[in-house]
């Protein structure tokens, strides 16, 4: 694929999609700095965790680029030296494009993720401001909540941190 698309294998058919707008492109950036910190390297919080920027999954059959993966370190003490990753992360993080990704990754990332075991998944959105959090319960997703704005929230499974929605959006 060209440089300027992200290529994907979902339920057997090659999707593509443009590269992220800035608006996107902003909220996964200072989530993942937000989230970064405290949880990967462990400053000011309490880490465990090894997080990725749009890590290649191979679950199944399916290829998926998700905007954002986790997997605690119990359960990957050592980062493969691999292009892309066998094991499904516990946590993922989309952050949805209106006219691009968000019915792709409602209605055929969020089912895939559920058969994988996938155990958190926050959808992001910019454009509405929100961020909805789900955590899986036997292989299906129960919405733990939404919260919009400038609001100042603790969300599973990094509720160990209060994390400002505002920077989110911020440009």
């Amino acid at each position: 694929m060209p440089d300027h698309l992200v290529a994907e294998l979902i339920n057997g058919t090659l999707v593509t999609s443009p590269r992220p707008g800035s608006r996107h492109a902003r909220a996964n950036s200072v989530l993942n700095t937000k989230l970064g910190g405290p949880f990967d390297l462990g400053d000011g919080g309490p880490g465990g965790w090894v997080l990725l920027a749009e890590p290649e999954l191979h679950l199944g059959p399916d290829v998926i680029v998700p905007d954002m993966a986790g997997w605690r370190r119990e359960r990957m003490p050592v980062m493969p030296e691999t292009a892309a990753f066998t094991l499904a992360p516990d946590w993922v993080g989309e952050v949805l494009s209106p006219h691009s990704t968000e019915a792709r990754d409602r209605e055929e990332k969020m089912p895939i993720y559920a058969r994988e075991g996938v155990s958190h998944l926050w959808l992001v959105n910019p454009t509405t401001q929100t961020l909805e959090a789900y955590a899986l319960d036997r292989e299906r997703w129960t919405l733990l909540g939404t919260w919009s704005g400038d609001k100042k929230v603790r969300v599973a499974p990094f509720d160990a941190i209060e994390l400002d929605l505002a920077a989110l959006w911020s440009r």
